[in-house]
């Protein structure tokens, strides 16, 4: 699933620079997240580091786009192909 930012969001723009995948921009009135760019920091990081930094916790899941950690992971394969993501990589999703 991929993470939005709710209309909570006070533009500290704390989040924009804690993606590793550069999905967050400044929008109109909030930060947003380009879905087709999240990955929840699968590969990179337990938990997505957006969610970890906001400090009014308005970084959250986005139940209209479900997403698996094997999606995730393709997306930033995808993404970063100079990365090696083989392995034990970091995901939110592994217990």
């Amino acid at each position: 699933m991929s993470i939005i930012i709710t209309d909570d969001c006070t533009s500290c723009a704390a989040c924009e620079p804690e993606c590793p995948n550069e999905a967050i921009r400044e929008g109109e009135d909030i930060f947003i997240i380009n879905p087709d760019l999240c990955t929840e920091c699968v590969g990179f990081d337990n938990e997505p580091q957006c969610a970890a930094v906001c400090p009014v916790d308005c970084c959250v899941n986005d139940p209209n786009m479900v997403e698996n950690e094997k999606i995730l992971i393709e997306r930033a394969i995808k993404l970063h192909p100079d990365e090696d993501f083989s392995g034990d990589y970091p995901s939110r999703y592994k217990k």
